[in-house]
């Protein structure tokens, strides 16, 4: 079998395609490792997941200084620019309009899973870790829980644990800030 050898796309790169208008307007993609990817669809549970914890994540603000970012992107390296669900990054004067925010600049990584479990938790997660991204979660909207994975490495996250609904966690950078995880989840009828 022959190994088919492909080209890697770098930050700058993904950046001069979106200028020059190769992607359809609207088109939500993420520059992963290189490649240009197609984001999932959202889902209801995952819009409605998305506001409940942009909503709790804006109120923290009054305790933190940080900005909450939604779906906003962050570059992690020359060859990955992915655009997480929430991110809460450290303060900037002028809102990073001059760069995208940098591993040294983010505080916390939410994505928000319904359909998309596999990619967050498989080459997101590696990504994330090889960034030094030191606190990273994934709500599973489906499943009514969240993954959390902390101290990154080289080769992934060496801590992961998987918390219930009705558990609560505060980020690492802000551990007086406990979060109920129900209040980041679509509401039951």
């Amino acid at each position: 079998m022959t190994q088919l050898l492909t080209r890697l796309w770098t930050v700058a790169d993904y950046h001069r395609m979106e200028q020059a208008g190769i992607f359809n307007a609207g088109e939500r993609v993420e520059l992963l490792a290189g490649q240009v990817v197609p984001m999932a669809a959202k889902g209801t549970p995952h819009t409605v997941s998305l506001t409940r914890t942009n909503e709790l994540m804006s109120r923290l603000r009054e305790y933190v200084q940080m900005i909450v970012r939604i779906q906003d992107p962050i570059t992690l390296d020359d060859y990955s620019e992915p655009e997480p669900d929430v991110v809460l990054v450290r303060p900037d004067p002028l809102y990073y309009i001059e760069r995208h925010p940098i591993p040294a600049d983010v505080y916390l990584v939410i994505e928000i899973a319904d359909s998309s479990l596999a990619l967050d938790c498989g080459i997101k997660a590696n990504l994330y870790a090889q960034a030094g991204i030191g606190d990273y979660w994934v709500l599973e909207v489906n499943q009514r829980q969240l993954r959390v994975f902390r101290e990154p490495s080289d080769v992934g996250y060496l801590s992961q644990r998987v918390l219930p609904e009705t558990a609560t966690l505060a980020p690492l950078q802000f551990p007086n800030l406990p979060i109920a995880i129900q209040d980041l989840l679509p509401l039951l009828g």
